[in-house]
């Protein structure tokens, strides 16, 4: 017999099926048990009379919640039962694993354990809905950034992650011993989406792991995370990839609102809400004095930068006059800015690059790169750099490179908007950060 999801069971009734999911709850009676059954799909009671199968009754006496069972019975309508009006009249049950008692902690619980508690038994907290409903939202999310990529000629690659120069900062560089040389973690994969430019793909994305070795302990770091990158020659300015990635994010947005938007409703209680385009534009100068209108105060170490209190501030500026979640934050100083990023030819102080802030939580870095050589090496050589580890990637620029721009957004970071989440380590199917390398 094939087993019937849990979620289907109402298409079922006067059938019997088999079901496999796990005991979430079991109340024992003097004459009845009924197990409250889940699978992914959804839940259902199961009911049996004890005098009817004395030896299984006893099996389910001594069963622990979360028990894996495999159980067969009638579907039988019933209006009375909440689980969507019908139950299972149990004929046979399996137990596939019995539960140990007591559990790690009660994942159904109105009070749960602390966060950290919670990572130690990470694979126990994603039984919870909210947690199963992140990962739905990931990957519907995820298929439509590639649908719209592929309507709009794009093509995917993989990019190494054992490099042998940094792409960003040396700062925060995991290190390893790649035989009998030093080898590097990746940081993003900028120079291999800018090598695809220079070999004529054109249009490029990337879903895959960065390495960051940062120690910070702030909700919204982590020292692995997924990056979802892009890529794409021909452009006139920062302002094309702007262009692109707010109607690509709308699209994102659209495919998750009809797909999980009354779940979303259900689960975390709000209104999943599309954003409209053009998303607010504001240049960093701009976005300095708006802070000093506001009353907020930058640190005097981020000068030329924004820290993420600022980006609040920002964000709640934005919301109150535009209406509006998302804003491009532009024109940022070359101090704050990458060596490869494009300046403004009547301002070489500023770059053609953008950050996207998204409830107040900055998820993009983008820009549009430089692409002449000698601009480049002259840019790499003002921002201190060597150039000999680096000049396998200024070669890219040396025999015809088109004008291009992209960006890498964080994933965790975009499901933390999307779903209101307070934490990344909520939307990480398991987190890395200074002080967690298990599970």
């Amino acid at each position: 017999m094939e087993r019937t999801p849990i979620g289907k069971l109402s298409e079922s009734i006067g059938q019997k099926v088999k079901i496999q999911g796990w005991l979430q709850k079991l109340r024992d009676q003097k004459r009845m048990q009924f197990l409250i059954m889940r699978d992914r799909t959804g839940l259902v009671q199961v009911v049996l009379e004890k005098a009817s199968n004395p030896e299984t009754a006893e099996l389910i006496s001594g069963l622990g919640t979360e028990s894996a069972l495999t159980i067969t019975g009638m579907v039988v309508g019933n209006s009375i039962v909440k689980l969507g009006g019908v139950e299972l009249q149990l004929e046979s049950i399996e137990v596939e694993s019995n539960a140990e008692i007591p559990l790690p902690f009660e994942p159904f619980s109105n009070v749960l354990p602390t966060l950290d508690w919670r990572q130690d038994w990470r694979f126990m907290d994603l039984r919870r809905r909210e947690n199963l409903l992140i990962f739905k939202v990931q990957t519907t999310a995820e298929m439509a950034m590639r649908e719209y990529w592929l309507q709009h000629d794009f093509m995917e690659i993989h990019t190494p992650k054992i490099v042998g120069a940094p792409s960003e900062s040396g700062a925060e560089l995991f290190t390893l011993e790649y035989f009998d040389r030093k080898a590097y973690l990746a940081q993003s994969p900028q120079f291999y989406k800018q090598m695809a430019m220079a070999s004529g793909f054109e249009r490029v994305f990337e879903i895959g792991p960065v390495f960051r070795a940062d120690p910070s302990f702030t909700s919204r770091h982590m020292t692995e995370f997924t990056g979802v990158d892009l890529e794409m020659s021909w452009v006139d300015s920062h302002e094309d990839v702007m262009a692109f990635q707010e109607r690509w994010l709308q699209y994102t947005y659209q495919k998750v609102a009809e797909k999980h938007g009354e779940e979303i409703q259900e689960v975390f209680g709000f209104e999943f809400e599309v954003p409209e385009v053009p998303f607010p534009r504001i240049p960093m100068a701009e976005a300095v004095e708006i802070l000093k209108q506001v009353g907020y105060e930058l640190p005097p170490e981020k000068k030329g930068d924004i820290d993420p209190g600022g980006e609040r501030a920002l964000a709640d500026y934005v919301k109150e006059k535009y209406n509006h979640d998302f804003l491009f934050l532009t024109d940022w100083p070359i101090s704050v800015r990458p060596f490869y990023h494009m300046r403004y030819e009547d301002n070489p102080k500023l770059t053609r690059s953008f950050d996207l802030i998204a409830k107040g939580l900055e998820i993009t870095t983008g820009a549009q790169r430089e692409h002449r050589y000698d601009v480049m090496k002259k840019q790499a050589l003002e921002a201190g750099l060597s150039l000999e580890p680096i000049q396998f990637y200024l070669d890219f620029m040396r025999y015809g490179c088109p004008p291009h721009g992209g960006f890498g957004l964080g994933l965790s970071r975009l499901l933390m908007v999307m779903l209101n989440l307070s934490n990344v380590r909520e939307a990480v199917f398991l987190f890395r950060g200074p002080n967690r390398l298990n599970p």
